[in-house]
C-alpha cells in the first residue's frame, strides 16, 4: 500500500514536474518564435529599404543614359541634317550646271544641224565641180591627144621612159661617185700604209725611240764606266750589244740600241753598277746576266698578264714570251703590247656584234703585232713575220691568216682578218693614242682650216678635238640650209683627196640666224 502511494506520488511529481518542464519549453519557443519573427520582419524591412534604393539608383542611372542617348541621337541627327542640307545644296549645283549644260548641248546640236547640212550642200557643190572637173580633163586629155598625135597609153610609155633614163643616168652618177669613194679610200689606205713603212725609219722619231738615258748621282762616275783604257765600256758593250753614249752631257749616259729588250737589259746593269760602286769587266758580266734575268722574268709576266686581261688560254711559253716584249716596243709612241690588248677587246666586240667567235677574235688581235717584237732581229713585214711564228708555235690557220693579212697583205681567208685590222686601225687612230711631230701636226690644223675658208659663205672655221673634227660658220644670209649640206659634203670629198691624216675627220657646218631687240 505504502509502495502505491510512493509510486503515485512519485508519478504525480514526475507528472507535474513534465508538465512545468513542457511549459518553460512551450514560453521559450514562444519567445524565440518571437524574436525571429522580429528579426524575419527586421530583415523584409531591410531587403525592402534596399530594394528601393536599388529602384531608385536604377531609375536614375537609366534616365542618365536616356539623356546621353537622346544627346547623342541629337547631335547626329543635327549632322545628318546638315549633311543632308549641304547634299541638297550640291544637288541643285550640280542640276543648275545639267540644265546649263543641256542648254549648250541643245545649242550645239543645233549649230551641228546648221553645219551638217551645209556640208550636205558644199558635199553636193564638190561632188558638181569633181564631175566638171572630170569633164575638163577629159576634154583636155583629148585635147592633148589630138595635139601630140598620142593616145594616152603612149604618152604613158613615154613618160616611163623619160623618167627610167633619168633613173639610169642618176643611177651611173651614184656609181661613179661610189667609185671615187672607193678609189679616194684605197688611196687613202695605200697612204697609211706608206706612213707605217716610213715610220719604221722616220729620222724625227730615231732618237727618242733607240735610245735610254741614265741618270748619275755624280760626273766621276763616268770616268768609272769608260775605266782603264776603256775596257769598262768596251766590256759592258759586248755584253749587252749596246752602244754606250758617255759626253759632255752633265750627269748622264745615253744607252743607244735599235732592240729596245737589250736597251732594257742595258738600263738595268748601268743603274746597278752605278749604285753598286764595283765596276770592273768580272762584275760587269755578273750584274748583266742577273739583268737580262731580270727582264727575261718581266717579259714572262708581262706576257702573262696580257693574256690573263684579254682572257686568252693556251698560248705557248714562246709566244708569251714575244708578247711580252711587246711592252718595250712603241709605234708612234703607242705602246705595242697596251695596242694589242685594246684592239683586242675592240675586235671581240665586234665579233659579239656579228655574232662570231669572240674569243677567236680577241685572241687573233692580241697576237696580230708579235712580229713587232722580231722585226730587229728577221727581215720582212711584221705581219708575216707573226704569221710564221704563230703557225711554228701551234696556232690555228685562222689566226696565222688574220695575223698575216692585218695589213692585207696576204688574202683574208676568214671573217678575223677584216675584223683584226679593223680593231688595229681603231686602236691607232683615236684620239690621243699615237703622237706626231708638232709641226706636221699643226700643218694639218691649218690645211683643215685653209680648206674650209676656200668655200663661199664660209665666215670662220675652227679646227678642233686634234684635228678630228672640223667646225666650219657659214653667213646666213648667203648660204641657206642646201648650201650648208653641200659645203659639209663638198668639203668631207675635198679632205678626203687632199690630206693625210689618221682615222676620220668630222665636218660640221654651222648656220645662224640670230634676232634681237630692246625692250625699253
Amino acid at each position: 500500500m505504502n509502495d502505491l502511494v510512493v509510486g503515485a506520488t512519485g508519478f504525480a511529481v514526475a507528472a507535474s514536474l513534465g508538465a512545468a518542464f513542457w511549459l518553460r519549453e512551450r514560453r521559450t519557443g514562444r519567445e524565440t518564435l518571437a524574436r525571429e519573427a522580429s528579426r524575419v520582419e527586421d530583415a523584409l524591412g531591410q531587403a525592402r529599404r534596399d530594394a528601393e534604393q536599388i529602384r531608385r539608383e536604377a531609375e536614375v542611372h537609366v534616365r542618365e543614359q536616356q539623356s546621353a542617348l537622346r544627346s547623342k541621337l541629337e547631335a547626329e541627327t543635327q549632322g545628318q541634317r546638315r549633311e543632308s542640307q549641304e547634299l541638297e545644296k550640291r544637288l541643285g549645283g550640280l542640276e543648275v550646271e545639267l540644265e546649263r549644260r543641256a542648254g549648250r548641248l541643245e545649242t550645239r546640236e543645233g549649230d551641228f544641224g546648221r553645219k551638217e547640212t551645209d556640208i550636205e550642200v558644199r558635199s553636193a557643190r564638190l561632188i558638181e565641180k569633181e564631175t566638171l572637173v572630170e569633164q575638163g580633163r577629159n576634154e583636155i586629155a583629148l585635147r592633148l591627144e589630138r595635139m601630140s598625135e598620142m593616145t594616152r597609153e603612149e604618152a604613158r610609155r613615154a613618160l616611163v621612159e623619160e623618167i627610167t633614163a633619168e633613173a639610169r643616168l642618176e643611177a651611173a652618177r651614184r656609181v661613179r661617185l661610189v667609185e671615187e669613194d672607193a678609189k679616194n679610200e684605197a688611196d687613202r689606205r695605200a697612204k697609211k700604209f706608206i706612213a707605217l713603212a716610213i715610220e719604221r725609219l722616220a729620222g724625227e722619231w730615231v732618237a727618242e725611240r733607240t735610245v735610254s738615258i741614265v741618270a748619275l748621282p755624280a760626273d766621276e762616275i763616268k770616268g768609272r764606266l769608260i775605266g782603264r783604257e776603256g775596257r769598262n765600256i768596251r766590256a759592258i758593250e759586248a755584253a749587252t750589244g749596246v752602244d754606250l753614249i758617255i759626253d759632255d752631257t752633265p750627269e748622264t749616259v745615253v744607252i743607244s740600241c735599235h732592240n729596245p729588250v737589250r736597251r732594257e737589259i742595258a738600263r738595268i746593269a748601268v743603274e746597278k753598277l752605278v749604285s753598286d760602286g764595283r765596276i770592273h769587266p768580272a762584275r760587269i758580266e755578273e750584274v748583266v746576266r742577273k739583268a737580262e734575268k731580270d727582264v727575261q722574268e718581266r717579259v714572262h709576266e708581262f706576257g702573262q698578264k696580257a693574256l690573263l686581261e684579254v682572257g686568252v688560254h693556251g698560248v705557248h711559253v714562246e709566244i708569251t714570251k714575244l708578247l711580252g716584249m711587246l711592252h718595250y716596243r712603241y709605234s708612234y709612241g703607242q705602246n705595242v703590247l697596251a695596242h694589242s690588248i685594246e684592239a683586242a677587246f675592240i675586235a671581240g666586240t665586234m665579233a659579239a656584234e656579228l655574232g662570231l667567235n669572240e674569243k677567236q677574235a680577241r685572241r687573233a688581235a692580241l697576237l696580230h703585232d708579235i712580229g713587232k717584237a722580231l722585226t730587229h732581229e728577221v727581215e720582212g713585214s711584221h705581219a708575216l713575220i707573226g704569221a710564221e711564228v704563230a703557225r711554228r708555235y701551234g696556232e690555228n690557220s685562222k689566226i696565222c691568216n688574220a695575223i698575216a693579212a692585218h695589213h692585207e697583205e696576204v688574202p683574208a681567208e676568214t671573217l678575223l682578218a677584216p675584223l683584226v685590222d679593223a680593231a688595229d686601225a681603231l686602236s691607232g687612230a683615236r684620239p690621243g693614242a699615237r703622237r706626231e711631230v708638232l709641226d706636221s701636226y699643226v700643218k694639218r690644223l691649218e690645211d683643215l682650216e685653209r680648206l674650209a675658208l676656200e668655200f663661199e659663205g664660209v665666215e670662220r672655221c675652227f679646227a678642233v678635238q686634234a684635228g678630228r673634227e672640223i667646225r666650219v660658220v657659214v653667213e646666213p644670209k648667203r648660204v641657206d640650209d642646201d648650201r650648208a649640206a653641200t659645203i659639209a659634203r663638198e668639203l668631207a670629198r675635198r679632205i678626203e683627196n687632199e690630206l693625210t691624216y689618221p682615222g676620220q675627220v668630222r665636218v660640221t657646218v654651222i648656220r645662224e640666224t640670230r634676232a634681237s631687240d630692246v625692250a625699253r
